[in-house]
């Protein structure tokens, strides 16, 4: 499977994204993916689809609150509450890259 793209991730999140910024997070995860994994899962077509997958959700996270401070914004009546930020990978996505790391016995 190909590595996820701006497009995929925009359309996971459901609106647009700004193509450069969503391009370089996708590529922080992959390679935070790929150095976690030890390059287990890789190859030259992409990632494997789970790891794809792992990396979407990730940099899901990641460009939603790409400052990674806790803030408030408010415009007329609405507003919205940022109150996580991108920690390292969730337990689903760790529990995924996991079946691919290289674990000494």
């Amino acid at each position: 499977m190909a590595a996820p793209d701006s497009a995929a991730l925009a359309a996971f999140l459901g609106r647009s994204v700004n193509s450069t910024q969503a391009t370089a997070v996708l590529q922080v995860v992959t390679a935070l993916a790929k150095s976690y994994t030890r390059g287990q899962g890789f190859t030259a077509d992409g990632p494997a689809e789970d790891i794809a997958a792992a990396i979407l959700t990730a940099s899901a996270r990641l460009i939603s609150n790409s400052s990674g401070l806790l803030y408030d914004e408010t415009e007329g009546p609405s507003s919205v509450s940022y109150r996580s930020a991108f920690q390292g990978f969730s337990v689903g996505e760790q529990s995924t890259l996991n079946r691919y790391r290289v674990r000494a016995l």
